[in-house]
């Protein structure tokens, strides 16, 4: 039997959920960023999902699938996987509803996240921690589910769950006075931008509606240069909350008829975006919270002087990943590079190394030999910190100039994450 295919998701169905979501969810602010709008030459607005009962939009759909589930289904119990927000929407919404729920994440999920799903969902749900992506806990869930006849609760492929996410878009343009030329945010499995992107065309057709995502997880632009729903080989997991092998089969067929493009940003960008946000605006965003955000700099010149709206998906950011968030921008800002080195064989090659290569205001972050037994003859893995990204040419050719040959670390992906 062929699948029927959905292009939109209609507008009275997303003002039906908006009902019955009112006293549920907060209607999450509208902001206008100053230091952003000045940045870019543009009107810029941020969408505060990060801001919502359990910090992140994911709560709209979850409780629009559940509430529209029967008793009896209510009763038998639900099932969801999820990498973290749609975990905590789930567990909100068994708590509110009174029903028990079995709630599989990755292994690889931050604790403050997982501890967030045990605060919301107490005493209604066990959550179950297995497999290493978002993809491995989707399966097991389903063979759970399936064995114990209980709903599941999609994080993206239900009409249901993408009626309540397209409550988002409503908001914004029932807040916006001016037109808005742009609306950007993240992309996972495609749930927020089918929603969201659906009112937008019919309210606000003239309205760009452009998804971003992770250069380690691009589902959805791979899926639309091949023109059907393509599963991804492997992913890059920092992006969590983005982190998808698979987009929907629902909200492909919805995106593709209301996305006009898809912008696809380096993980080391979204963690700079991160550090931006807390730093200039002290907004801590999640790094899928960040994304739509990092996507400015590539429409820099054909948003100037419009109106611009961001979501910022959510802020369920684990304080233990900050070190790892500051070396990616790092890394990726270029003041932070590494090194193996291999030292020649005379004396004094170190203090020559420190005196005549490093400059003046460089530092060594990391010098680590990479033969224990034989420190004499081994390569050093070295990380240096520049102050200015400016002094990375220079660095390179008092190092060539001394005779100490390298391997940059930075430029070879496999071997860099294999040594940091």
């Amino acid at each position: 039997m062929e699948r029927t295919v959905t292009t939109t998701i209609q507008v009275k169905d997303i003002l039906i959920a908006h009902q019955v979501l009112k006293d549920i969810v907060v209607n999450t602010p509208l902001q206008r960023d100053p230091i952003l709008s000045e940045r870019y030459g543009a009107n810029v607005f941020l969408k505060r999902e990060d801001l919502q009962v359990v910090r992140s939009f994911k709560l709209r759909g979850a409780y629009n699938l559940m509430q529209g589930l029967s008793e009896k289904e209510l009763q038998n119990g639900v099932v969801c996987a999820s990498a973290g927000n749609h975990a905590q929407g789930v567990a909100y919404s068994c708590k509110a509803l009174g029903v028990r729920g079995h709630i599989f994440m990755p292994s690889t999920t931050p604790r403050q996240k997982v501890s967030r799903v045990e605060f919301f969902g107490e005493p209604f749900v066990e959550v179950i921690l297995t497999g290493d992506t978002f993809d491995d806990s989707f399966n097991e869930a389903m063979a759970f589910c399936d064995d114990n006849n209980m709903s599941f609760i999609h994080p993206f492929d239900d009409l249901r769950t993408i009626t309540g996410q397209g409550t988002i878009g409503m908001e914004i343009l029932e807040a916006m006075e001016e037109p808005v030329s742009h609306v950007f945010m993240s992309i996972g499995g495609g749930g927020l931008i089918s929603g969201v992107g659906s009112y937008f065309k019919q309210i606000s057709p003239q309205t760009k509606v452009i998804g971003v995502e992770p250069a380690g997880a691009p589902g959805m632009k791979t899926s639309l240069q091949k023109g059907k729903v393509t599963v991804l080989d492997k992913i890059d997991k920092f992006v969590d909350g983005a982190a998808v092998k698979k987009v929907g089969n629902i909200t492909f067929d919805v995106a593709k008829h209301v996305i006009d493009d898809v912008a696809v940003i380096p993980e080391g960008k979204v963690c700079s975006t991160m550090l931006n946000l807390y730093n200039e605006n002290a907004i801590v965003a999640e790094p899928a919270g960040a994304l739509a955000i990092s996507a400015l700099d590539h429409y820099r010149e054909e948003i100037k002087g419009k109106n611009i709206v961001c979501i910022v998906s959510g802020g369920n950011n684990d304080i233990d990943r900050m070190q790892e968030i500051k070396e990616r921008s790092l890394i990726y800002d270029g003041f932070k590079h590494y090194f193996i080195v291999n030292f020649p064989q005379r004396a004094g090659a170190l203090r020559q190394f420190l005196s005549e290569v490093l400059g003046e205001n460089d530092d060594i972050t990391r010098f680590e030999y990479t033969k224990k037994n034989n420190r004499d003859k081994g390569p050093v893995l070295v990380g240096i910190e520049l102050k200015d990204k400016e002094d990375y040419h220079p660095l390179i050719k008092r190092m060539e100039k001394n005779g100490f040959s390298y391997t940059e670390i930075n430029k070879d992906q496999d071997l860099f994450n294999l040594l940091i």
